[in-house]
């Protein structure tokens, strides 16, 4: 059970703006997620530019209960290899906080995601080549890949994230991925309602908008 000490919930009380910052600074690709290491089954106590659609009050993650059982776990785990639960990649860096007694209370965490990092990498790639037009990529009965890649291509020209794409941004795109040929790879609108954060009926809706 949590436990009332004042040094304790001002620190809580600081970190909290400190998460809201780093949110705003970082935003749209960083989620930001502070962790009240007391109370481990309720754990999470603000969660800025939410991502990974984790909520308030959700439990502590791997790290969060190494802490809590052992006060010379690292403080800083920096830009370790993360995954999100629809797949995408992600970049995570956590900092446990200490009080003056030694212990963990807290932990604060930046998760963020690449997919706009790697459109952006795929547009300068196209930037730099000297050979023309590049070809399209074969579209194999499993490139789900190849979708949530040109998803992130057209979210970077965008200069935001697939899931902060506009409606009508999201209409131009279900056109772009049938005019390449993307939407006849199976399992299709699965794939870009779990890259956009939507639900599968959201995405026949934006398909039937541009019919």
């Amino acid at each position: 059970m949590k436990k009332t000490n004042p040094e304790q919930t001002a620190l809580l009380a600081q970190l909290e703006h400190i998460a809201e910052g780093l949110s705003s600074t970082f935003s749209p690709f960083c989620e930001v997620v502070l962790h009240d290491l007391r109370d481990p089954g309720h754990a999470i106590l603000a969660i800025h530019n939410n991502l990974s659609g984790r909520q308030v009050g959700e439990p502590a993650t791997e790290l969060g209960l190494a802490r809590i059982a052992d006060p010379d776990f690292p403080q800083v785990i920096a830009n370790y290899q993360n995954q999100f639960s629809d797949g995408r990649q992600v970049k995570s860096t956590s900092i446990g906080i200490k009080d003056s007694s030694g212990a963990y209370v807290a932990a604060l965490c930046m998760n963020i995601d690449l997919s706009l990092f790697r459109g952006l990498q795929g547009m300068l790639e196209r930037f730099g080549a000297l050979s023309g037009d590049s070809p399209r990529e074969s579209l194999d009965p499993s490139g789900a890949d190849t979708i949530r890649s040109r998803i992130d291509q057209f979210a970077a020209r965008m200069a935001t994230t697939p899931r902060a794409l506009k409606t009508a941004d999201r209409r131009a795109l279900l056109q772009e991925l049938r005019d390449s040929g993307c939407m006849d790879i199976r399992r299709a609108m699965e794939t870009v309602a779990a890259h956009l954060g939507v639900s599968r009926a959201a995405v026949y809706t934006y398909a039937r908008q541009d019919d």
